[in-house]
């Protein structure tokens, strides 16, 4: 039933600072903004070796219910080369520390923070990801 993700979306009080934030991040410019860049409403960014898409959105679409007092959601790991350093990356770049670098097994650590917008953001360094891409660990 579920063939892969598509398009991970952070609703955002501030559309256009959260595309600097995450250009500055990606070290990429958004491929796609509606109805403008000039003055976005949706942003997405392809990024990764599978150019995976991130979708930034005004909270004002947020579906009704769903607020943002604090940063919630299900977390989505990205796998990073290095955990610490991407880790201290995402913090100089004002991001909340929410749980630090951890080792979980021989070759796997995760750790994930909230940007500045109050999404959760995850990173891992993944054994499994680098086979699937045929570059082993």
């Amino acid at each position: 039933m579920l063939r892969g993700f598509t398009t991970i979306t952070f609703f955002v009080d501030d559309v256009p600072a959260a595309v600097e934030w995450y250009r500055e991040l990606l070290g990429v410019d958004p491929y796609f903004a509606q109805p403008s860049i000039e003055e976005p409403a949706y942003v997405e960014f392809r990024i990764g070796d599978s150019e995976d898409e991130l979708g930034l959105i005004d909270s004002r679409y947020r579906p009704p219910g769903h607020g943002a007092a604090s940063p919630a959601g299900a977390v989505t790991y990205w796998h990073v080369d290095d955990v610490q350093t991407s880790f201290e990356r995402l913090l100089e770049l004002g991001a909340q520390e929410i749980e630090p670098p951890t080792i979980r097994s021989e070759g796997w650590v995760t750790a994930y923070v909230a940007d500045p917008f109050g999404n959760i953001l995850g990173i891992m360094h993944s054994p499994h990801y680098l086979e699937v891409l045929g570059q082993g660990d």
